[in-house]
């Protein structure tokens, strides 16, 4: 009868030792001279100054729509103002307005007062 045994913690520590230096000299045996590994570096290179241009690019767009954000939210602003102020105006030109209109009445109202008055006033001098 077969029976299993599991390896046990010291045996996989040396296992993945062995294969750590085992990698470790995979990589310093291999020549830096290595076309296949030039061409590999090369794609990474490649690859990255893609990505950087990408990012590049998309930091500038998103730069760019601050930007005009921006731009749009100060033209909303200082349309609302303008807007504002125009109201403002058409009120003080209507109290204005308002004001004059109750100063000319009250000027109608004196003179029919004095005229009224100058009649009455000549009447009761003719008696």
């Amino acid at each position: 009868m077969a029976i299993y045994k599991e390896k046990g913690f010291n045996e996989r520590r040396q296992t993945a030792d062995e294969a750590r230096k085992a990698l470790l000299e995979k990589f310093k045996t291999k020549p830096v001279d290595d076309p296949a590994f030039q061409a590999r570096m090369a794609e990474r290179k490649a690859i990255a100054e893609a990505r950087e241009q990408r990012e590049a690019e998309k930091k500038r767009l998103k730069q760019a729509k601050a930007e005009a954000e921006a731009r749009e939210r100060a033209e909303r602003q200082a349309a609302e103002e303008a807007a504002t102020l125009a109201e403002v105006e058409a009120k003080a030109q209507a109290e204005t307005d308002l004001v004059a209109r109750l100063l000319a009445d009250e000027a109608d109202r004196k003179a029919k007062r004095d005229a009224k008055y100058a009649a009455r006033k000549a009447r009761v001098g003719k008696r």
